[in-house]
């Protein structure tokens, strides 16, 4: 076989490992950040923590995933995603399931269940963003942007929960939307498993029951 030939079929082998040693240092590093805020909090963690508990070099850390606001922005995505990246909302799983549910109250269903798992995961994440928020103005506008992201995902569901017909008459899209933004908040989320103990499943339980019997007519 030609030199060439065999230098372009070792091509596609050695970018795949490259990309795959990328990725696992990312997982790496995000890891390492999402304990570290989570055990000392955002301002008490320097890059260099988060290098020597992921095992890399503070250059690496940047590389991989930026400054300290851009990794609390990755951990927030990723958190929301339950993958190894952020997926826009649209592309979600349970976002599809939602909408291809036939009733409101399977919709409800779905989406309760869908917050129940990321309940979990989220509200490390967010103890971490409300404390970066009061002092980093990068982290304050991060945090205002994922607020204002979950109200209008929340019109688009209100919006899809009126197209059953199943909907209270004399409440509008509006007011749909700012019950379950309220109620699906990390505050809220923070009171009831951070502070009163109940699991995440409990939670999502709650929220199903809640908002069929709040939002959905006899």
């Amino acid at each position: 076989m030609p030199d060439d030939v065999k230098a372009s079929a070792r091509r596609p082998y050695r970018s795949a490992a490259r990309a795959s040693r990328a990725a696992a240092t990312r997982a790496a590093v995000l890891q390492a950040a999402r304990e570290l805020f989570t055990e000392r909090g955002y301002a008490a963690t320097p890059v260099s923590a988060i290098a020597a508990r992921a095992g890399v070099a503070v250059d690496t850390v940047y590389v991989a995933a930026g400054r300290k606001p851009a990794l609390l922005r990755e951990l927030v995505e990723t958190a929301i995603s339950g993958g190894a990246t952020g997926v826009p909302a649209e592309q979600r799983d349970y976002v599809r399931r939602v909408r291809e549910a036939a009733t409101a109250r399977e919709k409800i269903a779905v989406y309760a269940a869908a917050l129940a798992g990321i309940a979990g995961r989220m509200l490390p994440v967010q103890r971490a963003l409300a404390e970066a928020a009061v002092d980093d103005p990068d982290c304050a506008a991060l945090r205002g942007e994922i607020s204002a992201r979950r109200a209008a995902n929340m019109r688009l569901f209100a919006a899809d929960l009126r197209a059953t017909g199943e909907l209270r008459e004399d409440l509008d899209d509006d007011a749909v939307a700012d019950v379950v933004w309220s109620m699906n908040a990390p505050e809220y989320q923070a009171l009831l498993i951070g502070e009163r103990g109940w699991t995440p499943q409990r939670y999502g339980d709650w929220l199903a029951d809640a908002w069929t019997r709040l939002l959905l007519a006899p």
